[in-house]
């Protein structure tokens, strides 16, 4: 296949819905765009009803172009990662991987304007976030709930603020950032370095002031972010975690039993935020973004080097600390529920404790004076002068 006739395909998808996220080639199933979360087939002319492990290996390889880095990491990881550029239509993010001994591609549509904290919405303590100056931040959640661009938010609030030199070290570089007060320097996975431990030794010897690391996926990348941030550096990284207790207990099990207790006393002097992230539903159509913050004090401290136990857990700490500006997901959900953003079904599927989002929901109903039905779903009629 030739790269104008992938263009023209590509293109083409691109046009179907207007929430398209990602494009996704697999064999058996038509051409396919995830649409605000769902995804959904794509008819062309002539119809393709299912794709043959021939047509997704020539789109797979068009997009390989031949690198030999791309084809050695999928020969023996069984993926590979690298970006495209639709000319100036749009920029890509694409994987292509290997299943049942076929060849699958998806692409995930990047953004061409750098966001900005207020554009997306995001909690005002991430304006505070961007002014620390040391220390580890992270920013979690699951594939495609929006980690990068929260980070690529953060980057752009001390571009337009801080005159600083920032490195990047990205996979693959998603957000191109604008020359504004600060200056920064972004790498990109196989072109400009060969992995993330050597890419963040590299970066301790450029000068800079603040390093976003991609992703902490080993234990060497985790061992050098740390040393990073507690040498006077303000390191931002993600973790595929769900919230932040889950977040410390993923760093802790990249490293042995006996080095724990040393571990736990490194992270609780240079964590300083946790930000986790969940795309749920939206009223109308489209994604909320819900938000979980914890942030650094003497009871995180506490909780991070003893872990949690019986009123030291994250949950609480959060909740305690919400006049600061942290948030659990539950104290987000609820704030979704109260301005319209999503439906009492979602708030309940997605809480963390369904007790506190029961009541919450209970309380802002009230407030709005709707009446509570019995749970039977009967009401009691009676006369006015029944208990006279």
């Amino acid at each position: 296949m030739r790269i104008p006739d992938l263009d023209k395909i590509l293109s083409a998808m691109l046009k179907t819905y207007d929430g398209i996220s990602d494009l996704n080639f697999s064999v058996g199933h038509p051409l396919q765009v995830e649409d605000y979360g769902e995804l959904k087939p794509v008819y062309v002319d002539p119809p393709i009803e299912a794709l043959t492990p021939y047509q997704t290996e020539q789109i797979a390889l068009t997009l390989m172009q031949g690198n030999r880095r791309l084809i050695y990491d999928y020969l023996t990881g069984g993926s590979c990662d690298c970006s495209y550029s639709l000319n100036d239509e749009a920029r890509f993010r694409v994987n292509i991987f290997r299943q049942q001994g076929h060849f699958s591609v998806v692409l995930r549509k990047l953004q061409a304007d750098v966001p900005a904290i207020e554009g997306l919405h995001l909690p005002s303590i991430l304006n505070e976030i961007a002014k620390e100056k040391t220390g580890l931040v992270l920013v979690t959640g699951a594939t495609g709930c929006g980690k990068t661009t929260t980070l690529a938010a953060l980057l752009n609030e001390i571009n337009e603020t801080q005159p600083v030199h920032v490195v990047t070290l990205e996979d693959p570089i998603e957000y191109v950032h604008p020359k504004l007060k600060a200056t920064i320097n972004q790498r990109e996975l196989g072109h400009d370095f060969n992995n993330y431990p050597y890419g963040l030794r590299a970066a301790l010897r450029q000068a800079p002031k603040v390093i976003l690391v991609g992703e902490m996926r080993d234990r060497a990348t985790v061992e050098i972010a740390l040393m990073a941030s507690e040498t006077g550096h303000l390191v931002f990284s993600t973790l595929h975690t769900v919230d932040a207790g889950q977040s410390i207990n993923r760093i802790l099990g990249l490293f042995s039993v006996g080095e724990e207790k040393q571990l736990r006393i490194r992270l609780a002097d240079t964590l300083r935020y946790v930000v986790s992230q969940r795309l749920v539903p939206k009223v109308g159509g489209g994604r909320q973004l819900l938000t979980e913050v914890l942030g650094h004090n003497l009871r995180t401290r506490e909780a991070i080097a003893l872990g949690e136990g019986e009123h030291r857990s994250f949950y609480e700490i959060i909740e305690a600390s919400s006049p600061f500006g942290w948030m659990t997901f539950d104290q987000s959900i609820l704030a979704a529920y109260e301005a319209d953003l999503i439906t009492e079904e979602t708030a309940r599927l997605f809480a963390s404790k369904k007790g506190r989002i029961v009541r919450g929901i209970d309380l802002i109903q009230k407030s709005r004076g709707v009446d509570m039905e019995l749970d039977s779903g009967l009401r009691l009629d009676l006369p006015e002068n029944a208990f006279r």
